[in-house]
């Protein structure tokens, strides 16, 4: 325990809290900005066990700001769970590390949120925040919501039978195009909202319910301004916390999508994918190849690229026309 002895010296968590928090198990969706952080935060506070999932791989435009990956794991195209597992064991090896490379989708939510006690947002887009929404509620698990773009940021926690739940508090979450691919992002912003989830995560692992946070916190530190806007009563009328009928759970998963700002979209096949065997399919047209055990970088004699996960995604970069994309698919994949 010497290892928490500051944090155990904080009164509120103390020696029962700390134990607490190493019964606790949490799950982090997305592996980015916001991921990075509230990771590092879980597993330094002794958290027992923490699963992180998300789809992407390194990039170098990340390490402005997703603060557990280096330049070698940019150069490794290391899927971000596996970069960012590498370097939690080093940091904390008495946690259980989960790190899960998968696209979160109605298919597999219902294994991703086994058995954990608190689910962290740290995704990007309110498709996947309004399916865990609707599958925490469901399952009666609490739901940490953050947001960061720009220079702006936003957190709060949705407890079930206690708050609105997040579908309920934002009914209307149209997409502006502003992400950290079009507008940008300061890394500030980032720890600063990430920070806000982690003590909300914190105090509900270790039993301090007078101390939850009843409104949703927004700010932008580059133009001074912050804002607190308090929870409003459920709505009788929300589909989600009023009449539970989880609208995201009913939905059928879209097998192509644009990822906003990335000039790429990804296509979802339904059956998973052998990378060896498409690394040798592919060798002898591609320009070139980087191979690891999690994904297959391929560069297309057409200046796309193609990046195929073994769980049946493929990525085309390079472009953001569906019917071009398609196109390059159909060429390469066939399926």
């Amino acid at each position: 325990m010497k290892r928490y002895s500051r944090q155990m010296l904080f009164q509120p968590i103390g020696e029962a809290g700390q134990k607490k928090l190493q019964q606790s198990s949490v799950c982090i969706i997305g592996m980015g900005a916001l991921g990075t952080v509230l990771a590092s935060h879980m597993v330094r506070a002794g958290v027992g066990l923490v699963r992180m999932v998300d789809r992407d791989y390194v990039e170098l435009s990340n390490l402005q700001r997703q603060m557990l990956f280096d330049e070698d794991d940019v150069r490794d195209s290391l899927p971000k769970v596996i970069a960012a597992e590498n370097k939690l064991r080093k940091v904390n090896s008495s946690v259980q590390l989960e790190a899960i490379v998968a696209d979160v989708s109605l298919n597999n939510i219902d294994a991703l949120l086994q058995g954990v006690d608190l689910v962290l947002d740290a995704t990007d887009n309110f498709a996947t925040r309004y399916l865990l929404n609707d599958a925490c509620w469901q399952r009666n698990i609490p739901f940490v919501y953050g947001g960061a773009v720009s220079s702006r940021g936003m957190s709060g926690i949705f407890i079930p039978g206690q708050t609105p739940c997040l579908r309920c508090f934002i009914q209307s979450a149209d997409s502006t195009g502003q992400t950290c691919d079009t507008v940008g992002v300061i890394a500030p912003v980032v720890d600063i909202v990430a920070s806000y989830q982690a003590v909300e995560a914190l105090k509900f692992l270790v039993g301090a319910e007078k101390q939850h946070r009843e409104s949703l916190v927004t700010f932008d530190i580059w133009h001074n301004q912050y804002f607190e806007l308090k929870y409003n009563a459920p709505r009788p009328d929300c589909p989600c916390c009023g009449t539970k009928q989880y609208p995201a759970l009913q939905e059928e998963q879209q097998l192509v999508v644009t990822l906003c700002g990335r000039e790429t979209v990804q296509f979802v096949s339904r059956e998973e994918l052998n990378l060896k065997q498409w690394k040798e399919r592919l060798e002898g047209i591609a320009t070139a190849i980087r191979f690891n055990p999690y994904l297959l970088k391929v560069e297309l004699p057409e200046g796309e690229r193609l990046v195929i996960f073994a769980d049946g995604r493929v990525l085309v970069q390079g472009t953001e026309d569906l019917v071009r994309a398609k196109t390059i698919y159909a060429r390469y994949i066939g399926m």
